[in-house]
């Protein structure tokens, strides 16, 4: 769910409601911020599988606002 609201927030998809790609670059870090909080708490208490899948979701979220934040330059 904060993977998609990140998505939603970097512009990369439409908001459900307005059906509109909205950018909103604080608001996208903010969620990558606590998506990172989310993963420093459950060290340790991830199974594997999750941990590679919130170890790739923040990746790729991270380089996205990486390239959408220089465009905005």
């Amino acid at each position: 769910m904060l993977g998609t609201g990140a998505f939603q927030h970097l512009g990369l998809i439409a908001n459900p409601l307005t059906q509109e790609e909205e950018k909103n670059l604080p608001l996208a870090k903010h969620t990558i911020d606590t998506l990172q909080i989310l993963k420093d708490k459950t060290k340790g208490n991830l199974e594997e599988e999750e941990g590679r899948l919130l170890d790739e979701l923040l990746y790729d979220l991270r380089m996205k606002f990486v390239k959408l934040s220089g465009q905005n330059r």
